[in-house]
């Protein structure tokens, strides 16, 4: 089914209708969840933008799709943006991928999409696959509010700080992961969020693979410890939030706590910590 080009709603160029850029998701393993409607867009389009475009290739031999693609990463994608938007405005159509999922979901393509938008070129999506969702569909944790963070610093003390911050977040929290890093992630958790809080591991999502660990943080932090298996692939780490107000409000203590026990014994660090958080002091305390 070709793939409408031109809504009356899109800006028009001098010479004519402005194409469209077309954000395609693409399957995160299983390639059955490629969409019909991603398909014939991707077959229609002038060019397909994408990360990887030897990935991407694959993808679309599968299919048997022949098509024109176009390198758009991280390190190419201010100077590649301003080309493709001319492209647009010229009349062509054209699809952005990344090579899993759904673009600009830790992924790049933000910066063209925006340079479209500001061109007043019509921006479509085309959903589907995204593991965030996929995972936060299955961890049977609140899922009415959440917050995603992508992937957390490489380094232990970046990583452990921002950890910290979120202690006192109420909402699920969702973050990527790699499989070098799993392990110390878990463990950073542990320590930042307590040992009981309840956690998921959503490992090789769609793939052969495919795992779902869960239990408190201390339970999966162990189990991924103990079976090299479980450290491999791709992740997505859910977090229960920090719930009732009590719960936030030690979360927040001992966040506080931790910074001022850089400058301050920690007798006074946890005095004034409990003061400005409203958490009881002997939580804090030795925390």
């Amino acid at each position: 089914m070709p793939v409408p080009d031109h809504d009356p709603a899109a800006s028009t160029a001098p010479g004519g209708a402005a194409g469209t850029l077309h954000v395609v998701a693409t399957p995160i393993g299983n390639l059955a969840d490629l969409s019909p409607r991603a398909l014939d867009t991707l077959r229609a389009v002038a060019a397909i933008c994408a990360e990887d475009t030897r990935h991407t290739r694959q993808l679309l031999a599968h299919f048997g799709i022949e098509q024109s693609l176009v390198a758009l990463h991280e390190h190419n994608e201010d100077e590649m943006a301003g080309r493709l938007v001319a492209r647009l405005l010229a009349g062509e159509s054209l699809a952005l991928v990344s090579d899993a999922g759904t673009p600009l979901v830790s992924d790049p393509g933000f910066r063209l999409v925006r340079a479209a938008r500001e061109a007043g070129v019509r921006v479509s999506p085309v959903p589907g696959a995204s593991a965030l969702v996929a995972a936060l569909s299955v961890a049977g944790l609140p899922s009415d509010r959440f917050v995603f963070e992508g992937f957390l610093p490489a380094k232990s003390g970046a990583r452990r700080a921002r950890l910290t911050s979120l202690a006192g977040e109420p909402r699920t929290l969702l973050f990527y992961e790699s499989s070098h890093r799993i392990e110390d992630t878990l463990a950073d958790c542990v320590a930042a969020f307590g040992a009981d809080r309840p956690a998921v591991v959503a490992r090789e999502l769609t793939k052969l693979f495919e795992t779902v660990l869960d239990g408190t943080l201390a339970d999966v932090h162990a189990r991924v410890a103990a079976d090299a298996n479980q450290r491999k692939g791709e992740f997505v780490l859910l977090v229960q939030g920090a719930g009732d107000d009590a719960d936030a409000r030690i979360a927040e203590g001992r966040r506080v706590y931790a910074k001022l026990g850089e400058h301050l014994p920690p007798s006074t660090a946890a005095k004034l910590a409990a003061e400005i958080s409203g958490a009881p002091r002997k939580a804090l305390y030795g925390s």
